[in-house]
């Protein structure tokens, strides 16, 4: 049997769109009037990047249309590829290949407006991004949790709608567009056609969508998917360096479902927040000195100095409030793009990605009866952190840890020494003793064990 603990962590509900301090317009639309009676287009909540030229990670959220809308984003050129087109459209390949799709963090990259003879240019955009984004910490250890998959969306036309200006229309597979609900660096998509690529691939757990353009933008879609169970969608300019970061903060949701460090000074309605406490594990309307004596929130990491600069504390501001709710550090890349993840960051990171990843595989199968003559195999995955650690490999029998094997990734029946004729249980974990967790509920999530029946 394949047992693995999971953490117990919960996306909270979106909140209400606000709009960016020093924007220069509402960033929420109110939508076209429509006549009474007719049917409500589904409109989904995502995060806008903030400014280009700034330090701010997003400006809120907006409710857009899950399906591109008019010339803008057509969304759905497959009617219209020729026959060579056609071939190459939904074509799946996996280029990091860490191990099988159920013990690994599947990623998903898409991109809209390649046209096929660029498919070459989007697998090679995507390779840079998934670079980018294992630059950052807690991914660049982690990395070998992760498969990384491209599925091939031939677009009609080069580029995408907005891109260099809003007059700019393309004709492309995922209908992608800037200048979404009048924001142009709001990079929207049609998700109804960004998931039938999605499905294509095995059991994705994260999505990336590419646009194939140099202008700065995306957007944050952190719903979990009911039908296809990802995470969330990030999309980003596969030319442009700081769009990746936008992406690389949008995961900070998805997988750490962590919260908005940023806030908006000057905006009616944010100056105070007065509700309770929050629930994701990085924001509180605690300080420092009752977050200790309550033993809640990031506790165990205050004073500590944090890889974003500075030193964990409980700073206010936070959650798109000024006042009323803290935040860990001054700038985490959950605040301004460019910066880290704090250290309570990293542990909800490392948290997010154990809750899709496993630390062990079996290769040999653990659903017949080994005998003296078989072998145990697993493959762990290799950290590659700058410490060197690496994961803590124990094995067991009926219970009991048999520590000469400690270390090792393939015992055999023969030398485990058993004694009668019934049956036995071999036993192996892997564990992430990793000192970026000290939650010990997370921390008992961290490992996996894998289970055979044994016998003389």
């Amino acid at each position: 049997m394949h047992h693995v603990r999971r953490p117990a962590a919960l996306r909270a509900v979106l909140r209400a769109a606000v709009a960016a301090a020093c924007a220069t317009a509402a960033l929420l639309a109110a939508g076209p009037v429509r006549a009474v009676g007719a049917p409500v287009a589904p409109r989904l909540v995502v995060e806008i990047p903030g400014p280009e030229q700034g330090g701010d990670a997003g400006s809120g959220h907006a409710r857009v249309p899950a399906r591109s809308a008019g010339p803008a984003g057509t969304g759905g050129t497959g009617a219209r590829l020729s026959e060579a087109e056609r071939a190459a459209d939904g074509e799946v390949a996996k280029f990091v290949d860490n191990g099988p799709t159920a013990d690994r963090l599947d990623v998903v990259v898409i991109g809209d407006g390649y046209t096929a003879a660029e498919l070459a240019k989007f697998h090679a955009d995507a390779e840079a991004k998934w670079a980018e984004v294992t630059a950052v910490e807690p991914y660049a250890t982690y990395r070998n949790l992760f498969n990384v998959w491209t599925v091939d969306a031939v677009s009609r036309e080069s580029g995408v709608s907005g891109d260099p200006d809003r007059a700019t229309v393309r004709d492309t597979a995922l209908g992608a567009y800037f200048w979404c609900e009048e924001i142009e660096r709001l990079l929207c998509i049609d998700q109804p056609k960004v998931d039938s690529y999605v499905a294509k691939a095995p059991e994705a757990d994260l999505v990336i969508v590419l646009a194939n353009s140099a202008k700065y933008g995306g957007a944050g879609y952190n719903e979990p998917s009911a039908t296809l169970g990802y995470e969330g969608i990030s999309t980003a300019s596969a030319d442009n360096a700081r769009s990746g970061q936008v992406a690389i903060h949008e995961t900070g949701h998805s997988l750490g479902k962590l919260a908005d460090e940023y806030f908006y000074p000057g905006v009616p309605d944010y100056e105070k927040y007065t509700g309770p406490e929050p629930a994701e594990s990085n924001i509180s309307t605690l300080s420092a000195d009752p977050m200790t004596a309550r033993r809640a929130k990031w506790y165990r990491w205050l004073g500590e100095p944090s890889p974003d600069g500075g030193t964990v504390g409980a700073y206010e501001g936070g959650g798109y409030f000024v006042t009323g709710l803290q935040r860990p550090t001054d700038n985490s890349l959950m605040r301004v793009l460019g910066k880290p993840f704090n250290l309570p960051g990293v542990e909800a990171m490392i948290a997010g990605f154990h809750q899709h990843a496993n630390t062990v595989t079996p290769l040999t199968p653990t659903d017949r009866t080994l005998r003296t003559r078989h072998t145990a195999k697993v493959a762990v995955p290799r950290l590659t952190g700058s410490d060197g650690r690496q994961l803590v490999v124990r094995w067991y029998l009926d219970g009991r840890e048999l520590r000469r094997l400690a270390g090792r990734t393939e015992v055999t029946v023969a030398e485990l020494r058993l004694s009668g004729l019934g049956n036995h249980t071999l036993s192996v974990t892997a564990e992430d003793r990793t000192p970026s967790v000290r939650d010990p509920e997370i921390a008992r999530t961290l490992r996996t064990t894998v289970d055979w029946t044994v016998r003389r």
